[in-house]
């Protein structure tokens, strides 16, 4: 079995087995090659060839250079180089080579005979290679000898740097050959050849040898020892590791590891030829011996290589003089006989540690895929196959092949015939498809029948080709036709190696004068066929490269008129030669059976008809006079025989013809007929274009397929019911059915043609004009016509009606203009002018043209050279403009062909001329706006534009602009209404995709139910999530008793962050299938795939835990308060037991080091620069040019940070800066800003009117600030600084009048507030970090806060204005245990309930100060604890969310310390998608909202036992924003490893796939595929190299492939869906096919930095001199940008410019380099737009078309993100100063926005230019454009 390439070997298998450099660079034109200084073409006498000679007495001056310029690079991956060279006599040459290795490190490796010892660095070997007459002395560096030979050297390149490197080697970059030498070629290769064997007599032995092409030539009786040297370097006796070493590695044999460099064997030569062995042995040195030399590098040994030879073993061996004594060697794989030569090279190794590797990879298509046909045969109607497996048929339709899927009625293309198809093959296997092209010289295809890929392409020996059959096996393909002179010929191909990458042979031909209707490959015998034709049978034998026929003798049937043959197959698929029967049929009704084995006629029949007397249908029996039955076609099965014939008729009969079994009467002449492989269905075709089926079980016939029979010439939609209307040459109007393409109605006139056709908008009526002048009006309810109008002369030119159906226009070949009413269905005629129209002009449907609002109808008129504009209702002229300019390329005037409006809004009517231009004009004044010359090489009849006026359609001659598809001139190209698709007609009519996005929305189809997993399944790839992630379904609803005054309980403070620390920026990924829960719901589609191999989820404690939380010691005699049990007042005690610090973190101040648990809040790192300019950023909804719409996500970093009111419905949370309050009914938001920082908490007042946020410190403010907020109107009443740290807690006391205000652990500071003024009341420095602080709700003047390993209870005492604070603090039992507390809430009076680290729960008297229960609540730390009524939550850093019965707790409080936690049970628990951070309940504890730090907000129902995503973002940095083709829905991807989908309306969460342990950092949505919502797909590149294929629809991953083996870093569609490109961080850009996974194209330009954008378009190329149907970028880091001109469907790629931009040699923002970014202007396809680090801070315009910068945009600071406007001429660019600047490219104005407080490292305006999005590390905010 043939092992299929794996796609790394298929990107470099054109490199294999050698590579000749110099010929595939073509050296000799210097164009892809540079040469400097005295470089000559000479010929040497020695190898009798073209040599290049270098030389001068500067080796720097005067080389040869490959590739010519430095930033490109050769992309060689071959392991060997062989360099065949000879140096100049005395003279000094150089050899410079840098490689790359897969971790993009390039290295220079250098040979020469200058150097006199081996040098490394950690980028540059330098190997002394001297070649010289043999000498005692021991400096062996200086010239080359005078009778210096041939050389190969031959240089493992991945030894190379693995030895002396400990690197990958990735490929070869460039090659420099410096004077003095000369060079023959440069080869490369990953086979080891052997130069000196060649031959057959080496066939057995196990080497290589050297291919003819890169041998050096060896006279008769000479050895190539003597005349030739071979130079092997590093020498294969060196025991190489195969891959880098690792430190904790022992060190491999003979790489010792020491304190320095470490001196390794090295190659030498030998004095006698090796035959016999090619692989040498060389004793490795002991470790003493290479101890003692360990010190220093060393030149390798000295090598004598001996004239003489011998056959035998030397008893001396050969003579090596050493320069270090442990070099003993016994043998050398460097052979040379050179009298007195040496051959020296040096080797020595440092062995670092190993690095990463990385691979290669590369894109686009055209605008337009076709998606259906409706049409059948062209060329002939005989071409319909059967699939061997019998679920599809194969058939031509004009110049596409077409694959029919029987029972669905799907369809798929076979696309690059340029002309009618003539012939059809397919091979048994559905391997290969064979097909021919019409017109001569006849072009044929090879198809690789399941991909649909082209694999070869060639010309055919015969001028036409009319009939082509294939073996069984589809090693041998026949073809019949005719040649230039007109005789048949027969041509006979092999094909066996097309699969395997090899070409067609053309293995016989013969000539024959019989003719030849039909031709067949036999099933039994691949060498043998049969033919028959007029008066002929004939029997072919293919035999040593002859075609040789025999005819049959037919006796009394030689005159006959022979149509086709059929053998009849043998049962059971077992092929029986000996039986083989030949069925033949003629068009006089006879049919032949033919034994093959002795060509004899054993039976001849005859078909006639005949009626059964008083029968109504006829019967066909057989008899032997009177008139037979035309038989055109014929298909045997071993059970019957079907029978085609030109009365219209299928039969089915017994092989011995005795009655007829089933028939089957078709509309006109059946022309072929095909029995499916299992003999049940009978396909048949008719001359009349119709293409279907009789099943043979059901006795029911199917219609595949119909078409018109002649050219379509206008075609007209009707959006409602998705009908399409067409007329066609055959004097037919048809109606079809968009959907599914088959035909609903068909109306025939016999005397009059039909030309023009429309439908009214509103009714089922549609209007035809005629040959004759006649208009008539069809009712498709009753298939009747219903009125009909002759006020024309002429035939009828153009059709149209206003959108509202009120008007009708219709113009005549004379000239004349009509106005019809259709008010009502009998329409009359209101006006007719005459001499209005251009006469003579052709039907057009682009004749008449009515604007999109009906007022304005515009026409060619009254002459050729003008277009006049009307009022659609008064028929009163309004404008006339002249177009007539003179067309310098005809030397006459230009001339208007069709006329096209825009949207109303904007005014524009397009008109295309005779000199192919389309010119916009005003409508009104009749100004030129813009003209578009030479849009097509032809005249374009047809024209139309796209609703949103963004796409121009135009169809000249066989093309549509942008696509090949018709094989006759289109006729009438249209969008389909909902502009997702276009119809062109012509030949037959296509429907294809638009693949470009356009404005209309698009349905998007709803997700599949979360599919259901048992308690012990564990995650599954491509399997839906059980997790309970449903989106909102409908709104919580509170309960109707108004809840009581719930104090801290329903707003206490948070623990269990669960998050990463600043400090770690990547930490596992939480896996996101949930546990099976208690009654959980259904959520939302989550795919989540499990890395193999990976160690497991990881603890959230391994990720998080690295904030140092500082606690200063304190000496034992500092004072501490106490509550005295029973006193029921405050005091001051002494010497009671600190609680010290148990860990110290970094050097000076201890610090404490706290649990994942613990109560912080962890703000996002901020990137914003210190630098950054104040007031720069005005509010995000500072009116202009951008409004702030919608925030999606929510800050699961924050603490406590939401709030919701069940009673008022008021629900308000934060993101980032911003306070999004949220109508949970409606979804609408709105949006407080003002904080310069994170908000870290909220807190709402018990009244509900008061809203108090908190915030971190900023780059432009010393401390944190808290915003007071007036609920009811959104506006900030009081502003704060209380805190020089970040706020932890906020609380207001029961009765309002104070708030409470808690630092983080670095401040440590205690705040009230009075509300009525927002003064401070008091304020103290606390001992320790707290994690935690609470009101009691039963009293006002008491709180308490809770931290380390204590609970402070605080009492506030006011004197007149005055408030003082009494403390007293208890410790925490050591049956608690270890731990810090993290929450904690009030119960009932006077319970008090805490949280622990260690996930304990512990129940506090807050009278007698002493904790009497606990209990272990979960194994992570308690973050959040609510209590009302009896019931108590706690929520946990593990994602749990429980709810305890603990109304026996109060009951227990009596026992002390004896209480049984079994009173307290566990009634519900839910598993969330990460730590509990916030949580707000209704006062039975039924519902409520809960926030983790996934970014989450779930609605939890205990009732239910269900959890509902309300608000969703990303844990992580969201990396990528995509749309779908319709706008409906949107996608983001994460470093979390999701990948959302969200609808663009409300931005819920609707699919979510998941990648666990792997960060997704690229995406891409495709375009539409054949408008088919369940095709649309989501490409995703993820940090391990791979591209994941995700169908939206089915919630699915289709494919997974790995075209990158580093990580990817953008992604981007070809504009037809059906090729992805790829970019990843080494700079190879890949190309893929998303349907089978094959990466079959690897760019690597950019190799050594990484691709930042790719950017695909569909502009067409022939403005930029190239070829191509699409534009694509890509932009590296290193600020180069690449631009392409690609035609995939013709495997054409080419370079359309390389742009390069400087950059100064600091240029960091925030210690990293702004990306390099790069765009296709939307307004301007000439222009691109660059940003990137730079000398200045701008904008750069590029011309693609002048090749220079046309313009420069000065910008504040360097941008990090760039958008397009589509619809404006806007532009969005993001800074890592958190601000974003919307600049008007056309006005020259620009305007700032804040919202951010990260760096905006993404902005994506959407394909309607209505939203734009914008994103800092992972908060969303969605932006509306005004005004469109």
């Amino acid at each position: 079995m043939r092992r299929e390439p794996r796609p790394a070997e298929a990107l470099t298998a054109w490199q294999h087995p050698f590579l000749n450099v110099f010929r595939h660079f073509r050296v000799d034109e210097w164009k892809r090659s540079a040469k400097q200084g005295d470089v000559a073409v000479v010929t040497d006498k020695t190898l009798k060839g073209a040599v290049y000679r270098i030389r001068g007495s500067v080796s720097a001056a005067n080389y040869i250079q490959l590739p010519k310029s430095s930033t490109q690079s050769l992309g060689l991956t071959g392991r060997y180089l062989y360099v065949l060279f000879r140096p100049l006599p005395s003279k000094h040459f150089v050899i410079h080579l840098d490689v790359s290795s897969k971790d993009n490190q390039v290295i220079r490796v250098s040979f020469s005979n200058l150097f006199k010892e081996f040098k490394s660095t950690a980028t540059w070997l330098q190997f002394p290679l001297v070649l010289e007459a043999r000498t005692p002395q021991r400096d062996l560096v200086g010239l080359a000898p005078s009778g210096a030979r041939w050389t190969c050297l031959q240089l493992d390149l991945q030894d190379v740097l693995l030895v002396y490197l400990n690197r990958c080697y990735g490929h070869l970059k460039s090659i420099r050959l410096c004077a003095s030498l000369l060079v023959r070629n440069l080869y490369t290769s990953d086979l080891c050849f052997e130069p000196a064997i060649s031959g057959a007599q080496w066939a057995k032995l196990p080497v290589t040898p050297m291919p003819r092409e890169m041998a050096f030539p060896v006279p008769k009786g000479e050895s190539w020892h003597d005349r030739y040297i071979h130079v092997r370097f590093p020498s294969e006796s060196l025991k190489v590791p195969s891959k880098p070493i690792e430190k904790s590695c022992s060190p491999p044999e003979a790489v010792l590891l020491g304190p320095g460099p470490q001196p390794l064997p090295c190659p030498v030569a030998s004095s006698k030829p090796v035959r016999f062995s090619v692989s040498p042995v060389v004793q490795t040195p002991s470790p003493t011996a290479s101890g003692r030399a360990a010190l220093a590098p060393r030149p390798f040994p000295e090598v004598s290589l001996s004239q003489e030879r011998s056959d035998a073993s030397n008893a001396d061996g050969p003579g090596f003089h050493s320069l270090e004594p442990w070099a003993q060697l016994e043998a050398s794989d460097i052979h040379t006989a050179a009298a007195g030569t040496h051959v020296l090279t040096h080797e020595s190794a440092e062995v670092p540690v190993a690095r990463t590797g990385s691979c290669e990879g590369f894109l686009p298509d055209p605008v337009l895929r076709l998606k259906g046909v409706i049409g059948f045969g062209g060329h002939g109607t005989r071409q319909a196959l059967w699939t061997p497996d019998g679920a599809a048929v194969v058939y031509p339709c004009h110049a596409v092949i077409v694959v029919l899927l029987v029972d669905t009625g799907e369809q798929r293309f076979f696309l690059g015939h340029t002309d009618k198809v003539s012939a059809l093959a397919l091979d048994g296997s559905s391997s290969l498809l064979a097909s021919a092209q019409a017109r001569a010289p006849s072009v044929m295809r090879l198809w690789d029948f399941q991909t649909g890929r082209c694999l070869c392409l060639f010309r055919s020996p015969m001028h036409v080709v009319c009939s082509l059959s294939f073996s069984d096996s589809g090693a041998l393909l026949c073809g019949v036709g005719k040649d230039h002179h007109g005789r048949t010929m027969v041509v006979a191909w092999g094909t066996g190696q097309v699969g395997l990458g090899g070409e067609v042979v053309v293995l016989a031909k013969a000539h024959t004068d019989f003719d030849v209707q039909a031709f067949r490959v036999t099933f039994f015998d691949e060498t043998r066929m049969a033919s028959c034709g007029q008066g002929s049978v004939r029997l072919w034998r293919l035999r040593g490269g002859v075609l040789r026929s025999c005819p049959v003798d037919l006796g009394e049937h030689h005159a006959l008129q022979f149509t086709d043959l059929a053998f009849k197959q043998a049962r059971d698929g077992c092929p029986e030669p000996s039986a083989a029967m030949l069925f033949v049929c003629s068009r006089s009704g006879h049919i032949l059976e033919i034994d093959c084995q002795r060509m004899v006629v054993r039976h001849a029949r005859r078909l006639l008809p005949t009626r059964t007397p008083g029968g109504p249908h006829p019967q066909k029996q057989t008899f032997s006079s009177g008139p037979g039955i035309a038989i055109s076609s014929l298909s045997v099965s071993p059970a019957m025989c079907a029978v085609g014939s030109e009365d219209g008729f299928l039969r089915l009969w017994p092989l011995d013809f005795s009655s007829v079994l089933l028939e089957a009467e078709h509309e006109g002449p059946v022309s072929s007929v095909c029995v499916s492989p299992d003999g049940l269905r009978v396909l048949s075709a008719t001359s009349s274009g119709h293409l279907g089926f009789l099943d043979t079980l059901s006795r029911v016939y199917h219609m595949l397929a119909r078409s018109h029979t002649a050219p379509v010439l206008a075609l007209a939609m009707e959006q409602r019911r998705g009908q399409l209307a067409t007329v066609s040459q055959d004097r037919t109007v048809r109606i079809w059915d968009l959907a599914t393409l088959q035909q609903l109605y068909d109306f025939t006139s016999s005397e009059d043609a039909p030309c023009a056709v429309t439908f009214h908008p509103t009714r089922p009526t549609f209007f035809c004009g005629f040959s004759s002048g006649a208009v008539r009006s069809f009712s498709l309810e009753a298939a009747e016509v219903l009125v009909e109008h002759t006020c024309h002369r002429g035939a009828v030119t153009g059709l149209t009606a206003t959108p509202d159906g009120r008007l009708l226009f219709s113009s005549c070949s004379q000239g004349s203009l009509a106005q019809y009413s259709c008010a009502d269905p009998q329409w009359h005629v209101l006006r007719v002018a005459a001499d209005m129209v251009c006469p003579d002009a052709p039907a057009s449907p682009s004749a008449l043209a009515v604007s999109r609002d009906g007022r304005l109808l515009a026409f060619v008129g009254p002459s050729r050279c003008t277009v006049t504009v009307m009022g659609s209702a008064s028929l009163d002229e309004l404008l006339r403009v002249d177009i007539g300019t003179l067309d310098l390329a005809s030397s006459r005037l230009d001339s208007a062909m069709a006329v096209c409006f825009g949207p109303a809004a904007l005014g524009h009517l397009l008109v295309s001329t005779s000199s192919n231009r389309v010119v916009v004009l005003d409508a009104v004044s009749g100004r030129i706006i813009r003209e578009l010359p030479g849009v097509h090489p032809e005249p374009c009849p047809s024209l139309t534009l796209s609703e949103d006026a963004r796409f121009l359609l135009i169809a000249a001659g066989r093309t549509i602009k942008v696509y090949i598809g018709h094989s006759e001139p289109v006729q009438a190209v249209a969008f389909s209404p909902d502009q997702q698709q276009v119809l062109s007609a012509g030949d037959a009519v296509f429907l294809w995709d638009v693949l470009a996005p356009t404005e209309s929305d698009q349905s998007f189809p709803g997700a599949p139910p979360a599919c259901k997993t048992g308690p012990g399944a564990g995650p599954l790839e491509d399997a839906a999530s059980r997790a309970s992630e449903l989106p909102r379904q409908q709104v919580p609803k509170p309960c109707q008793a108004s809840p009581p005054r719930l104090g801290v309980c329903a707003r206490p403070p948070e623990g269990g962050d669960g998050t990463l620390s600043p400090s770690d920026e990547e930490g596992p990924c939480e896996e996101s299938c949930d546990p099976e829960g208690l009654g959980q719901a259904s959520g939302p589609p989550v795919l989540t795939e499990e890395e193999a191999g990976r160690a497991g989820d990881g603890a959230w404690a391994a990720a998080v835990g690295s904030w140092g939380l500082a606690l200063p010691p304190r000496s034992p005699g500092q004072p501490r308060e106490q509550w005295r049990a029973g006193q029921g007042r405050w005091c001051r005690c002494r010497g009671l037991r600190t609680v010290g610090a148990r860990d110290t973190r970094n050097s000076g101040a201890p610090r404490t080091t706290y649990l994942a648990s613990c109560k912080a809040f962890t703000p996002a790192r901020v990137s914003c620069s210190p630098h950054s300019a104040k007031g720069t950023c005005p509010p995000p909804a500072s009116g202009g040019w951008l409004r702030l719409k919608a925030v999606v996500g929510y800050s699961g970093n924050g603490r406590a940070n939401m709030v919701w009111r069940p009673d008022t419905g008021f629900f308000a949370y934060t993101c980032g800066r911003l306070v999004v309050v949220e109508d949970l009914h409606s979804g609408a938001q709105q949006h407080w800003s003002g904080h310069s920082a994170e908000i870290s908490t909220l807190a709402l007042s018990h009244s509900a009117q008061v809203l108090a946020s908190a915030s971190g410190r900023s780059s432009t403010t010393a401390h944190c600030q808290i915003r007071v907020w007036d609920v009811s109107g959104g506006l900030c009443q009081h502003l704060i600084f209380p805190h020089s740290t970040t706020v932890l807690a906020l609380a207001f006391s029961p009765d309002d009048r104070l708030l409470v205000t808690l630092g983080d652990h670095d401040g440590r500071t205690l705040a009230l507030w009075g509300t009525a003024t927002y003064d401070l009341v008091s304020s103290t420095r606390l001992p320790e970090p707290v994690h935690g602080v609470a009101f009691n709700p039963w009293d006002a003047g008491e709180l308490t806060c809770v931290g380390q390993g204590t609970v402070t209870f605080w009492l506030l005492q006011q004197r007149g204005a005055d408030i003082s604070l009494q403390v007293r603090r208890e410790p925490v039992p050591e049956a608690v245990g270890a731990g810090e507390l993290t929450s904690l809430c009030y119960g009932a009076p006077p319970l008090l309930y805490c949280g622990t680290s260690s996930g304990q729960v512990c129940v506090w008297d807050t009278r007698a100060g002493r904790c009497f229960l606990s209990w272990e609540a979960d194994d992570g730390g308690i973050g959040l604890l609510l209590f009302s009524g009896s019931r108590l939550v706690s929520g946990s850093s593990t994602g749990r969310l429980r709810l305890w019965a603990v109304g026996a707790v109060s009951e227990l409080r009596c026992k002390g310390s004896g209480a049984r936690s079994s009173s307290v049970f566990m009634e519900h628990e839910l598993v969330l998608d990460g730590a509990v951070v916030s949580a707000s309940f209704d006062d039975s504890v039924d519902m409520g909202v809960v926030g983790t730090t996934a970014g989450t907000l779930w609605f939890v129902s205990w009732a239910e036992g269900t959890s509902t995503r309300l608000i969703s973002g990303h844990r992580s940095k969201v990396n990528e924003v995509v749309f779908s083709p319709g706008e409906s829905h949107c996608a983001t991807c994460s470093e979390d490893g999701s990948v959302r989908v969200w609808a663009l309306a409300s931005m819920e969460l609707v699919i979510q796939f998941q990648v666990l342990n792997q960060s997704c950092l690229c995406l891409a949505w495709s375009p539409p595929c054949c408008g088919r919502p369940e095709q649309q797909r989501l490409a995703a590149g993820y940090g391990d190299g791979s591209l994941r294929i995700f169908s939206v629809s089915r919630t699915a991953m289709e494919l997974k492939m790995h075209p990158h083996p580093v990580a990817l870093t953008t992604v981007a569609f070809s504009t037809d869906g059906q090729t992805v490109l790829s970019g990843d961080k080494d700079g190879l850009v890949a190309v893929s096919h998303p349907c089978t996974g094959t990466t079959f194209r690897v760019l690597s330009d950019h190799q050594g930095a990484p691709i930042s954008t790719i950017c695909v378009t569909c502009k067409e190329c022939e403005d930029l001199g190239v070829e191509g149907t699409d534009l694509w970028l890509a932009a590296s880091g290193d600020q180069r940008v690449s631009v392409w001109a690609s035609d995939w469907l013709r495997n054409h790629c080419e370079l359309v410019d390389w742009l390069s931009f400087p950059m100064p040699a600091t240029t960091e923002t925030q210690g990293h380099l702004p990306p390099s970014l790069a765009a296709f202007c939307p307004w301007d396809g000439a222009l691109l737009m660059y940003v990137g680090p730079g000398v200045y801070k701008e904008v750069i315009i590029y011309n693609l078309c002048q090749k220079q910068v046309v313009e420069k945009i000065p910008l504040p600071f360097f941008a990090m993100s760039l958008s397009l406007s589509p619809g404006t001429h806007l532009l969005a660019v993001g800074f890592a100063e958190c601000m974003l600047r919307l600049v008007d490219c056309a006005m020259g104005t620009a305007q700032d926005f804040a919202g951010h407080d990260n760096a905006v490292h993404l902005c994506r305006f959407t394909p309607s230019a209505r939203l734009l999005f914008t994103a800092a590390r992972n908060e969303i905010l969605v932006w509306e454009v005004p005004g469109l």
